[in-house]
């Protein structure tokens, strides 16, 4: 007996046997349910995705001995003979190959007649697309006007190509890629059907190769079967696919994220020298940042993409300490240098350019907290830097050492270590009589804590803490008042005060009257506070010292104020 490829073996015969076109599916039973079936379709989609399997069940559905119905029996001579191509009925014609005017003429004359043995004359052109211009227009009357035995169905890949004229006269249906799961279990069905032994990773990759077509899928199916046997392996399906690639792209992306270039140099030289094609291992790259980013932003719903059940864990995994905004710019470098990497002439070459460019990007602070960083300097400005700040005095708490000011840019700063004595008071976390000292010890330990917090509560005052219960001041109209007083701000910053003293602490909040600089005699002397309050304020920055602990050994300088009003 001629063996039948999968393709054509499993091909549907129902419309319960389609995969991934329900909204196709349930308007064409329902039209037939109430008798409301229209004498002109147009399928279109991508190939592979069940247009012309749809065509014949619409027309078994109309000439079947029981119908019309919305299930054929598949046993009576119309059905049998629409399943085998054997009906003189039910034509099935090339487009690419009958595309011409003398070809519609004699499709004119044929109409005339009623059908030899079933209850509609169905004509099924496939790649309807390929006809002529004159062909369509000499079809148009008939279309528009068809005798009532008969019934157009056009399938096309290309639907912008068909004229409107003959779209106007038709019912269109657009049909969808497969989603990846649905190609899978469908193949999971053939494999039992068949008797292969075959992992669920395995069956994931031939889904992939199939590119949302469910024929492309089954014939690389088919291909891998005469490959391998029955008993297929892992390794049979990644060498007949050419998925040894797929293993590098894990560890790239790790020395990438882990700003590792040498690391990423090593890799690719692996690869190069195992025999993977360098554009087609750049559009595979591509695709995995795309999926980190994707598992980042919608990792909760990330089953819904077409991402291989086994890869959403590593990709979760991967992603777990890495921003979201990184992740962003990683493929953006990539999608920017798509085109220059195509017209490269050394491919290889020019992909080490990009990897090395995305291993050095510096870690992308998020934009909320950079704004709140922002707001809270222009409305310290606002305020005229509360002379109040200017009782701490000339030294400076830093945990980097750094070089005297000089001279030339104004006023020295003596900066001296008081590191120990910072961590002293912080380690005993007790209350003091110094409300001023305890504020700024608290709020340098919420910074620690959390930055963001941190610079939102950078003009509190600890104006009272006896019983466990403390009040917070801050200036009427401050920008963040009413966001620090919401539950979940308020809930996070006594869980961090409770953390300070050791107990749990009920917080208040209040509003003072914004503390003014003196402008009498002491004008001089309180501009030189100023400006060291403006120097005190950078040193302390949570974003400079998160620069200098990422540098080893970095210094600051100088520290200057700048003078032009233009920004």
């Amino acid at each position: 007996m001629e063996y039948l490829v999968l393709a054509r073996k499993f091909r549907p015969q129902s419309f319960e046997d389609v995969a991934g076109q329900e909204h196709v599916v349930k308007t064409l039973r329902n039209a037939i349910a109430q008798g409301r079936v229209a004498h002109a379709f147009l399928f279109s989609g991508p190939r592979g995705v069940g247009k012309t399997s749809v065509a014949r069940i619409l027309a078994k559905s109309l000439n079947c001995e029981k119908g019309p119905t919305a299930i054929p029996c598949n046993v009576c001579s119309n059905c049998r003979g629409i399943t085998d191509g054997s009906s003189l009925d039910v034509r099935e014609i090339d487009g690419a190959s009958n595309r011409g005017i003398d070809e519609i003429r004699e499709l004119r004359e044929n109409v005339k007649f009623a059908p030899a043995a079933s209850r509609y004359k169905i004509y099924i052109i496939d790649e309807v697309h390929m006809l002529t211009r004159e062909a369509f227009n000499a079809l148009l009357k008939t279309l528009e006007e068809p005798p009532s035995h008969v019934i157009f169905i056009f399938a096309t890949t290309e639907s912008h190509k068909v004229p409107a004229t003959i779209l106007s006269r038709c019912q269109c249906y657009d049909f969808r890629r497969i989603s990846l799961k649905e190609i899978i279990a469908n193949l999971g069905k053939v494999a039992a059907a068949e008797g292969i032994q075959i992992s669920l990773a395995a069956l994931t990759w031939i889904a992939e190769a199939g590119d949302g077509s469910m024929r492309d899928a089954q014939s690389i199916f088919d291909q891998i079967i005469s490959y391998a046997g029955t008993n297929i392996k892992d390794a049979d399906v990644e060498e007949n696919l050419g998925l040894t690639d797929r293993k590098y792209l894990f560890v790239l992306s790790e020395s990438v994220l882990q700003h590792n270039a040498g690391a990423c140099l090593n890799i690719l030289e692996e690869a190069y020298l195992a025999g993977i094609d360098m554009k087609h291992f750049y559009q595979m790259l591509l695709k995995h940042f795309r999926n980190l980013l994707l598992v980042k932003i919608a990792a909760t719903a990330s089953s819904s993409f077409d991402i291989a059940p086994e890869e959403i864990e590593k990709l979760k995994k991967q992603t777990k300490d890495v921003s979201r905004e990184t992740l962003q710019r990683l493929a953006e470098i990539l999608i920017a240098e798509e085109e220059s990497f195509r017209r490269s002439q050394e491919s290889r070459m020019k992909l080490e350019t990009v990897l090395v460019k995305m291993a050095y990007l510096e870690p992308i602070i998020p934009l909320g907290e950079i704004m709140a960083t922002i707001e809270a300097i222009e409305q310290k400005l606002r305020q005229g830097l509360p002379a109040a700040a200017g009782n701490m005095g000339p030294q400076l708490a830093t945990n980097k050492q750094v070089k005297e000011i000089p001279a030339d840019y104004g006023a020295k700063i003596n900066i001296a270590d008081e590191k120990n004595n910072e961590d002293s008071l912080l380690s005993q976390n007790k209350p003091t009589d110094d409300l001023k000292t305890l504020s700024d010890s608290l709020k340098k330990f919420i910074k620690k804590e959390n930055a963001i917090l941190g610079a939102k509560i950078e003009f509190a005052e600890i104006l009272s803490y006896e019983n466990n219960c403390l009040t917070l001041g801050f200036p009427k109209g401050y920008i963040f008042l009413e966001d620090i007083q919401g539950k979940k701000q308020k809930d996070h910053l006594e869980q961090i005060a409770g953390k300070f003293f050791q107990a749990n602490v009920a917080i208040n909040i209040a509003t003072t009257e914004a503390q003014k600089v003196n402008t009498n005699g002491n004008n001089g002397r309180d501009k030189t506070n100023s400006l060291n309050d403006m120097k005190r304020e950078a040193i302390n920055h949570p974003l400079l010292q998160k620069v200098m602990d990422e540098f080893a050994g970095a210094e600051v300088i100088e520290i200057k104020a700048r003078t032009d009003k233009s920004r």
